[in-house]
């Protein structure tokens, strides 16, 4: 079991708070128009966070951050995960998180005040160009984009998807094979910081996903790279460590995303008992009084808190003893707590009937663009492989 001390508490307490008054009513726009149309009001939102102190939870305080352990902004991305925008409002949504820190890790002087610094105060967008619609996701060290040195110069060259949130953003972080020949195939990309105005820089598209095109940070953009010239010294961190760099990024990012769908689910069981309560099927009769309702709603509650401890135990050893040491436990959340997500909002949506299938809740929208939980940093099969190879391993 794991204790919340008093002092972050009241932070959550805070942070639901705003949450439950100031986020929760926008969302009928946000379901309903472009992302773009409500920047303007979720920058007086984002205002509003960085008066209360509650700006960057993620971020050690020398960078302006709150400096969370691992663990507690755990528990502040599952009080965000409970309405879409909750994370872009306290600016630690995806891909902008990662990438302030491994900026604050990985970048030079000369990159943290060029990129990083404007990004830690909101001012601009980021967007992280790995994915290619070439080669299988789940294979990171498969990649057709390269970079080539010429002079002082990186030439890239390639073809990326699913670099989400392109649309707007001021820069990219890409993964590029550099070092095409060396022996280590983990030592053979880099990672680049691209401005966006380059030259030779193309957003194509931004991808409609199950039949949203989105815009801005809620969008996910195909983006071609045509000989992208951009200075050596806008390599983040070694040549050739863009793989370790990646995967430093994606254990606690994985908590992240975990906590942030337990969020999500807390918020479609809430929608989905307030419902069953409400939604009359005869005369003096709720849908609360059906035994198959009320089952799924003990197993749902079941699933949450089983997943919630998982998850908060793993972020515990991350922050004690390294990533590396919790490998098995990030691998067995990250597909287990997107399974129980899937379960919960799929029962929600049944629940809600052909109400569930409208925006006039959140169920739908999530339903919608988290189907991908399975998939993304690592699909539910690789995880369960590379976890079961592991712990047979253990009993040779």
């Amino acid at each position: 079991m794991f204790e919340v001390s008093p002092e972050m508490q009241k932070t959550l307490d805070t942070i639901r708070r705003f949450v439950d008054e100031e986020l929760i009513p926008l969302e009928a726009d946000f379901l309903g128009k472009e992302f773009t149309t409500l920047e303007p009001v979720l920058a007086e939102k984002r205002q509003q966070v960085q008066k209360l102190g509650l700006w960057l939870p993620q971020i050690p305080k020398e960078y302006g951050g709150l400096g969370l352990t691992l663990f507690e902004h755990g528990l502040v991305s599952r009080e965000l995960g409970r309405t879409p925008i909750g994370h872009y409002t306290f600016n630690c949504q995806a891909p902008d998180a990662g990438n302030m820190e491994i900026l604050i890790e990985h970048g030079t002087a000369e990159q943290k005040e060029r990129f990083l610094m404007p990004l830690l105060r909101g001012e601009i967008r980021s967007c992280f160009s790995m994915t290619e619609p070439e080669f299988a996701g789940s294979n990171p060290v498969m990649m057709g984009t390269t970079a080539v040195r010429e002079g002082d110069s990186y030439i890239i060259d390639g073809h990326k998807w699913f670099t989400s949130s392109a649309d707007g953003a001021a820069f990219a972080v890409v993964m590029a094979i550099t070092n095409p020949h060396a022996e280590n195939k983990h030592l053979r990309a880099s990672q680049i910081i691209v401005p966006l105005d380059t030259p030779g820089f193309e957003l194509v598209r931004n991808i409609s996903i199950m039949g949203e095109a989105g815009s801005g940070w809620a969008s996910h953009a195909e983006v071609r790279y045509h000989e992208v010239r951009v200075p050596l010294s806008n390599c983040l961190g070694a040549e050739g460590a863009g793989f370790a760099i990646a995967q430093e990024r994606l254990g606690p990012g994985r908590i992240h995303h975990c906590m942030r769908w337990l969020g999500i689910a807390e918020r479609a069981f809430d929608l989905m008992c307030t419902y069953s309560l409400r939604r009359q099927i005869a005369p003096g009769k709720t849908l609360a009084d059906q035994g198959t309702i009320q089952g799924w709603i003990a197993e749902s509650r079941a699933a949450l808190n089983a997943a919630t401890l998982m998850v908060m135990d793993t972020a515990q050893k991350i922050d004690k003893h390294g990533q590396y040491a919790a490998r098995d436990d990030i691998s067995l959340i990250k597909f287990h707590v997107a399974g129980v997500l899937q379960q919960v909002l799929d029962r929600a949506l049944q629940v809600h009937g052909g109400l569930g299938m409208t925006d006039d809740t959140p169920i739908a929208w999530w339903y919608r663009h988290e189907r991908a939980a399975r998939i993304y940093d690592g699909p539910d099969e690789v995880h369960k492989w590379s976890a079961a190879r592991r712990i047979l391993q253990r009993y040779l």
